[in-house]
């Protein structure tokens, strides 16, 4: 598989910090709105490429792989800190030399890093100057919760986490199975999952992208992690260690961004054909048992998860609190705008850290 070079403008380096040894994407050289790109599980940096060499001039760009993607580190992820190990190392990279004194930042955090984005923002709210959650993912982690203020199904949060994760795409991925014929491989999900179809990337963009996800690694530290048995259906709970359970909801809460959030503006796209995170998510298990995909759904004991409502809860809250908060909805978009609607996404984006910059 032939994958291009990186656009015009983008340029790719080793950052090494106590916690990590990063590989980064920078753009631009300005003084002006540093604009930090945060990718989501099973993706890299490179995802946003095309973003950073968009930046107008005088902007900055800076997209890292997260622990474990990429090339970056495959370094252990505990699962119990939620996301702060991705949120952690952020900040060593963003305050360390190689980021040029990134000062308050503008992140945009798609899918798991729109996670790391609010997780970031909790800790080091002075430094944030505004927040993009793209088809982000629900501040109640992802699976086995009931209702909108993410109550667990199961006190063991069974069904989420290191175990949900289908087994033929870990042996895809351990396989290196960059084919269309697999649907469990790589490049059918990203189609199926990560676009709306019948939407289709360029080939060599798609090529690409399948490469960076086979870069994944692999095992509990990292993706998806361990799990344990449970007693509750689907029979499987979280374990402590790797990416999937660090957004288990035994973990993982960021309710406290909506305080946060009554500080620093938010920007929340989401298309509305969004088939990873949505309130009848594929990939989870309450709907998955309510469609019939996964035999012995208990029924109103584990509903489908309400992603989309969890998030527009906690966003609420932050508005009644005197946020300044802009949804926008992307028609005819699944779980990537910036990949599907690429002009259009970009164009808000700035329009929107312009006015906060």
């Amino acid at each position: 598989m032939v994958t291009p070079e990186k656009p015009g403008g983008v340029r790719a380096s080793e950052v090494r910090t106590p916690r990590l040894r990063h590989h980064v994407l920078f753009s631009g050289d300005g003084d002006g709105p540093v604009v930090v790109f945060v990718h989501g599980n099973l993706s890299t940096a490179r995802f946003f490429e095309q973003d950073l060499a968009a930046l107008p001039g005088g902007y900055r760009g800076i997209a890292a792989d997260l622990r474990g993607f990429g090339h970056s580190e495959a370094a252990p992820v505990d699962a119990v800190r939620g996301v702060r190990d991705f949120a952690d190392d952020l900040a060593e990279l963003l305050t360390s030399p190689a980021a040029g004194g990134a000062g308050r930042v503008h992140l945009v955090g798609w899918s798991l890093g729109g996670g790391v984005a609010m997780q970031y923002a909790i800790d080091h709210p002075a430094s944030v100057a505004s927040v993009t959650l793209l088809a982000s993912m629900s501040p109640a982690g992802f699976g086995g919760t009931r209702d909108a203020a993410g109550t667990l199904c199961h006190e063991d949060g069974a069904g989420s986490g290191g175990g949900g994760v289908a087994p033929g795409l870990i042996e895809a991925l351990t396989a290196g199975d960059s084919g269309a014929e697999n649907s469990f491989a790589p490049r059918p999900t990203l189609r199926s999952l990560y676009l709306k179809p019948p939407f289709r990337l360029p080939p060599d963009r798609e090529d690409l992208l399948v490469a960076e996800i086979l870069l994944t690694a692999l095992g509990n530290d990292n993706y998806p992690g361990d799990s344990r048995p449970s007693p509750h259906w689907p029979g499987v709970a979280p374990g402590t260690h790797g990416v999937n359970n660090s957004i288990s909801p035994l973990y993982c809460d960021l309710s406290e961004f909506a305080e946060v959030a009554t500080r620093i503006p938010v920007l929340w796209v989401h298309g509305d054909s969004d088939a990873i995170v949505s309130d009848q998510s594929m990939v989870d298990f309450g709907h998955l048992g309510e469609i019939g995909a996964v035999p012995g759904w208990p029924g109103d004991e584990y509903p489908p998860q309400p992603m989309v409502t969890q998030l527009r809860a906690m966003l609420t809250r932050a508005v009644a609190g005197g946020g300044n908060v802009t949804e926008e909805v992307f028609t005819d978009c699944g779980h990537s705008p910036h990949l599907e609607q690429p002009e259009k996404f970009r164009e808000l984006l700035v329009r929107f850290v312009d006015a906060n910059s």
